[in-house]
């Protein structure tokens, strides 16, 4: 269908969008984004996504009626064409306000030292570690997450935006790196989901404790290389005793199934009647807190 070398994602689309006389409206809601997101994609004010960090190009690639893989192989010849223009450029030092989140989920015991390390040498190879590290366990929470209405709902709802919002959050948030993490991707997924985070200056190993309710399986331990607690899972009693009595998983979507599987917990078991009760917590926004204000730790 389309054989020009010059051909990009944008074009691509525009092209499409012509032939079958629809809007970028259509688009957008067949990809579940906003509409401002497919404007900046055809503007080319934005960079396309990564192919293996969004599932918008299949998508796209279904209600455009486009080739399987299309889209997906211009995006990252594109995005290959760019990292060899921008090869070169010093990288920006992170932005204060993301360096103060990272540093105030420091563990209290290490924050003054860490903090010292920064300023020494800023955005320095240290600083990136322990960003990079903190953005690769919430990315991965993230695309885990992505297919979730359930779980973009709950984070929409604790950061004040709709669920096409947070939808575009994320694939934004999954396209990012150590070298272009903002603000609003910091807002958005590391201060929620992150509750804390530790590090063995002797090693470099480090210990980021997640959300529990955002994140199910909270802890992580990373070593070079990510892994989970050491403990074995055992499915809950009452997880089993709520999935056999249908007057209290009755109406359980698939996705709300599996989150309140991927729960854990220390000491107390929970009953039934605790995942019933999970459940309603999951859909009703009255049972939600506003996130904290500026310059407190946040809570959910």
């Amino acid at each position: 269908m389309w054989n020009h070398s010059d051909m990009d994602v944008s074009l691509v689309i525009h092209q499409r969008l012509v032939e079958l006389r629809l809007e970028q409206k259509d688009l957008a809601a067949a990809a579940e984004v906003t509409e401002s997101y497919i404007s900046q994609l055809l503007t080319r004010k934005k960079l396309p996504p990564a192919s293996d960090r969004t599932d918008v190009y299949g998508k796209m690639e279904r209600f455009l009626k486009i080739p399987k893989g299309k889209l997906s192989k211009l995006a990252d010849l594109q995005r290959k064409d760019e990292l060899r223009r921008a090869l070169g450029d010093p990288p920006l030092p992170l932005l204060q306000e993301v360096r103060e989140l990272i540093l105030r989920k420091c563990s209290p015991a290490k924050e003054e030292e860490i903090r010292a390390i920064f300023e020494k040498e800023p955005f320095g190879e240290f600083e990136r570690l322990v960003t990079q590290k903190l953005l690769d366990v919430v990315k991965k929470v993230a695309k885990e997450w992505l297919e979730s209405e359930a779980w973009l709902h709950l984070v929409a709802r604790l950061t004040h935006r709709s669920y096409k919002q947070m939808r575009v959050v994320v694939l934004e948030f999954l396209d990012t790196d150590v070298f272009n993490v903002s603000a609003e991707n910091c807002i958005a997924f590391l201060d929620p989901l992150i509750e804390s985070w530790d590090i063995d200056l002797g090693t470099f190993g480090m210990k980021i404790v997640l959300n529990r309710r955002l994140a199910p399986g909270s802890l992580r331990r990373i070593e070079f290389i990510e892994r989970e607690p050491d403990e074995p899972f055992e499915e809950e009693a009452g997880f089993r005793k709520f999935l056999r009595d249908r007057s209290l998983s009755g109406d359980a979507a698939e996705d709300e199934i599996e989150f309140l599987s991927k729960l854990r917990f220390k000491g107390r078991r929970p009953t039934a009647l605790y995942y019933y009760r999970e459940l309603q917590n999951l859909r009703d926004p009255l049972h939600f807190h506003s996130p904290a204000g500026k310059g407190a730790r946040s809570r959910v």
